[in-house]
């Protein structure tokens, strides 16, 4: 029998191509009062917005131009309770879900955000319920449609953090591949190897459990493939492929855990303002290779090792080896066009602060090796 385990996600989830036609009276029936939060081009929800008028509702659009920080949150949370909105839905990529996310939570609030974030914050409990919440992603890699948290950057700390609770879980995720095609091949490119870091992480962590353990071992093998075909073609099938692994991560990752990858990546994004899905992807083959060298549990080590396995099978490397598989992700990586840390803007005081920085990350906790500061810099340096 398997150690004990608990598992929780979104109250329903609605999977495939065609599930969005039923957003406006889904979302209608959670209330009247909607406030549509989108990304920088109003255009792409237009549709949603003109339905859910038809369905009777009053909309109040709220852009999400960037990932969401302390100011556009607290703009969102006033925007809601001056329109009296009784139901939040965001269409977008992972940062117009994180923001509609927490401004559901946080319009029912009565304490100041910063009292609700983790290691800014005091990290309390919401003191209300949310508003419900319906997430509809756009693009294939944060999974953030089924998890409890959002992230938020917090410019005066030069931090990412979280802000977090179970009652987060969204009310309704739509998840149509049909939103993410023809999705931009940088976009696809960094938000899918951030789906894949969150269905391997999860996998090698130290909190796995056999339902998360099913998810992972179906995607990881599923997102390397489909991820290198997008990068040669357009295919929707692939495009089913990376919505479902996307899915896979939110799950897995809600009810398991992360690591390196992602605690290193949120003191990054905060210092440097680089995005969090080109982040994970350049760090993750070097990560996969410390965590490697440094593990000591051998149920661990033979988990890196299976997942060094199907990356070279998605390489056309059978038997790769650890560092063989982790060469040929980042080869791969950067020859499709994901840039360097260098690239993304993150130079080395940025690099020392993040290794110090990643101590405190909640991510870090369930890493499956324990890696030191100065370990740390060295995946930075060759990810340079």
């Amino acid at each position: 029998m398997p150690n004990p385990f608990a598992f929780a996600t979104a109250t329903e989830i609605l999977f495939g191509r065609g599930q969005a036609a039923a957003a406006p009276f889904r979302i209608a029936a959670l209330g009247q009062k909607v406030l549509l939060v989108h990304g920088s081009n109003p255009a792409r929800s237009e549709w949603l917005r003109r339905d859910l008028m038809a369905a009777g509702c009053e909309v109040t659009d709220f852009r999400v131009a960037a990932e969401p920080d302390m100011a556009m949150i607290e703009a969102g949370v006033a925007a809601a309770r001056s329109a009296a909105v009784q139901v939040v839905a965001g269409i977008g990529g992972g940062a117009v879900i994180d923001a509609g996310k927490a401004i559901a939570a946080l319009v029912p609030a009565t304490r100041p955000t910063l009292d609700h974030l983790e290691v800014v914050g005091r990290g309390l409990p919401l003191d209300h319920p949310p508003l419900p919440f319906v997430a509809m992603p756009t693009t294939a890699g944060t999974g953030a449609e089924v998890t409890r948290n959002a992230v938020i950057g917090v410019p005066e700390h030069r931090r990412k953090v979280s802000l977090r609770d179970a009652r987060m879980l969204p009310r309704l995720a739509i998840v149509d591949p049909a939103l993410t095609d023809l999705s931009p091949r940088a976009v696809t490119l960094a938000s899918g190897l951030d789906a894949v870091t969150q269905v391997i992480e999860p996998y090698v962590c130290t909190r796995a459990n056999p339902l998360t353990d099913a998810l992972c071992r179906d995607a990881i093998p599923r997102g390397l493939a489909a991820l290198r075909r997008l990068m040669e073609t357009e295919d929707a099938q692939a495009r089913d492929e990376m919505a479902w692994v996307s899915l896979c991560g939110g799950l897995a990752l809600a009810n398991a855990g992360l690591g390196a990858v992602h605690g290193l990546a949120g003191p990054i994004g905060g210092l440097t303002g680089a995005a969090h899905g080109a982040i994970c992807g350049v760090l993750l083959p070097h990560v996969l290779a410390a965590n490697r060298n440094a593990v000591t549990d051998r149920a661990h080590a033979a988990r890196l090792d299976e997942v060094a396995v199907w990356i070279g099978d998605a390489f056309d490397l059978p038997d790769a080896g650890p560092r063989q598989a982790a060469d040929a992700l980042a080869g791969w990586s950067r020859a499709n066009g994901l840039a360097s840390l260098t690239g993304l803007g993150v130079d080395i005081q940025a690099q020392h602060a993040a290794a110090e920085a990643a101590a405190s990350s909640s991510s870090m906790k369930a890493n499956p090796a324990v890696l030191s500061a100065a370990t740390l810099r060295g995946i930075m340096e060759a990810a340079e």
